[in-house]
């Protein structure tokens, strides 16, 4: 069995769906799971909002092929206003997708409040980075004499990214003690926190490396991808009380509420790095693509087995959603 992702990958530093399907795509090619042709694929896999008039159109064409729909969100919460996108995903995910794929628990809590129908087969499945590219250093010691360092970081330049939290730690951080960078596009000019521009992934991983702690204050963020890096390279993390952040994050960090906790959540921190790099857990690489994988094929095993038939798109269902 073979899985196409239909998805239009952007080379370099990009947004976290783009960074985790690249990763998806190499290591199912490394097994031998991958279809560069969707036509020879039998599996499909399609992101949230991401290319939808290709996946009507290839279900219109392959009446045999799966379908299966990886989902974040809602929209809506991650934007912070009411967003149409959400109802467009949903009735794809209802009239096209034999099955679900949701990054966190939040993400499939959250998306069946706002209206989002069960599929009847559905899993929650974290993303990973590549893990020969994110990875922890063996030794960590951090010299007395130096500051302790922290980073954050964010492709997206949107507010709802944290951008609240960082202008604070701006203005109230003890910079005496500590050092801060903020690796990204910023919609705001620092004037203690080193900025420094969108890096590609082996450059951000050794930037990573090179710090004590991460912080990220995202709001209602499903599966932040910059978390997980972090993490995978041995940072434990201070986390906005927000979304998906605090099921990721689990014992190896610190969630705080408001802008005034996050100083003290930082010195909890500072003042206990070692027990929280110690309890960091992430799922492991190799766990999360053969989760994928043997999901696609529990599907593909289903109807080679006569026991589940692929979704039929009607003419009324398929105008409708050409023109949602």
């Amino acid at each position: 069995m073979k899985i196409h992702i239909i998805y239009e990958f952007k080379e370099g530093p990009w947004g976290g769906a783009n960074q985790f399907l690249k990763t998806l795509k190499l290591q199912l090619a490394k097994r031998n799971m991958y279809e560069e042709e969707v036509e020879k694929a039998d599996v499909a896999l399609f992101n949230s909002h991401h290319c939808l008039k290709k996946v009507l159109a290839l279900k219109k064409k392959y009446l045999r092929m799966l379908f299966i729909h990886r989902i974040d969100g809602p929209v809506s919460l991650v934007r912070g206003h009411k967003s149409t996108i959400d109802n467009v995903i949903y009735e794809y995910n209802r009239l096209i997708a034999d099955a679900t794929i949701f990054q966190s628990q939040w993400s499939l809590r959250e998306n069946y409040a706002y209206g989002m129908s069960h599929n009847d087969f559905e899993t929650v499945i974290t993303n990973v980075p590549d893990p020969t590219i994110f990875y922890p250093l063996k030794d960590k010691s951090i010299p007395n004499q130096r500051k302790m360092r922290l980073i954050a970081t964010s492709w997206s330049a949107n507010m709802r990214k944290g951008f609240d939290i960082y202008k604070y730690l701006d203005d109230h951080l003890d910079f005496k003690q500590y050092e801060m960078t903020f690796v990204g596009n910023s919609p705001i000019r620092f004037n203690n926190i080193q900025h420094v521009v969108p890096q590609p992934s082996d450059k951000l991983a050794d930037l990573l490396r090179a710090h004590d702690m991460f912080i990220t204050a995202s709001m209602n963020d499903p599966c932040s991808n910059s978390l997980i890096e972090a993490l995978s390279c041995g940072l434990p993390a201070v986390v906005r009380n927000s979304g998906g952040l605090p099921e990721i994050v689990g014992k190896g960090g610190i969630s705080f509420e408001e802008p005034h906790d996050v100083l003290t959540a930082i010195t909890q921190m500072r003042d206990h790095l070692a027990q929280y790099r110690a309890a960091i857990t992430i799922r492991d690489s190799d766990t999360a693509i053969n989760a994928y994988y043997a999901f696609c094929k529990e599907m593909y095993d289903r109807v080679q087995a006569g026991t589940y038939t692929p979704k039929k798109l009607s003419f009324l269902n398929f105008w409708r959603l050409k023109f949602i």
